[in-house]
């Protein structure tokens, strides 16, 4: 951890934060000052990332969090509030799944939107009141460049869509309570949740669309998160922020230019 002091005597929630984007937020948080709440249904990878955090000079406390349970998140929030105002929220857990409307089932629509929409629906309006003592908090939930342009997965897609439209509403709503809600949509990342799948020809197809040439490390995207958290970004609100590599800025443009280069 590079250590800054951008959000010292600050405290943050992350949810989903035993792994991959979540851990490297984390990382990032407690590196600039803050006491972060280490948040996720994995007692033990919660516990790891946090024994992580204290070893390298920052401040967390583990919380095994179920962020499709609103009683899971009534019992956080008391536990963030009797130790003070908080002054962030990360909305990070998510699950993936790549099925399109007719392969997937009732059950997996209905898991896939708990975990990654109704959770961010459910954080802010629990967390609000903890997030309103701090009297200039901010809240960033992950979305996804799924969440800006059509994308084949039907579950995957349309949460991460609704992630972008209930910032927005969290935005105006909660404004008045110097509360700042913005989305953050990842393009591909270096994390288990886009190589859950044995077969990378996926990520590989995936790869060529994207102008950059490589994945996000994860701790660039957390960058951009500590950016949100932060004052720097104190007039920031209501927005999505894109951070893929230049992906989705030239839309079919790109791939269609390096098809014809590479076409004898």
């Amino acid at each position: 951890m590079t250590r800054s002091p951008d959000l010292e005597g600050r405290s943050v929630v992350v949810t989903g934060a035993a792994g991959g984007l979540g851990r490297a937020d984390c990382l990032a948080v407690a590196a600039r000052g803050a006491h972060v709440w280490v948040a996720d249904v994995d007692e033990d990878g919660a516990h790891r990332v946090a024994d992580e955090v204290a070893a390298a000079g920052g401040e967390a406390t583990a919380v095994v969090h179920d962020v499709a349970d609103p009683t899971s998140w009534a019992a956080l929030a008391k536990g963030v509030e009797q130790a003070g105002p908080l002054h962030g929220l990360v909305n990070n857990a998510g699950v993936s799944l790549r099925l399109g409307i007719l392969d997937t089932t009732v059950e997996q629509w209905e898991q896939v939107m708990a975990v990654n929409l109704s959770s961010v629906f459910y954080g802010m309006k629990t967390l609000a009141p903890a997030l309103a003592r701090a009297k200039g908090a901010s809240v960033v939930n992950i979305s996804s460049i799924a969440g800006m342009v059509g994308y084949f997965s039907a579950t995957y897609g349309t949460s991460k869509w609704g992630v972008r439209g209930l910032s927005k509403v969290g935005a105006l709503e909660l404004a008045p309570h110097g509360i700042r809600v913005n989305s953050l949509h990842p393009g591909l990342t270096g994390t288990p949740l886009l190589h859950q799948a044995a077969d990378t020809s996926f990520v590989d197809a995936s790869l060529a669309s994207v102008p950059d040439g490589r994945l996000a490390d994860p701790d660039e995207i957390a960058s951009v998160v500590c950016f949100l958290l932060s004052d720097a970004s104190s007039y920031v609100n209501g927005a999505e922020i894109v951070a893929d590599g230049g992906l989705t800025s030239g839309g079919l443009y790109h791939r269609i230019l390096a098809d014809l280069m590479s076409t004898p």
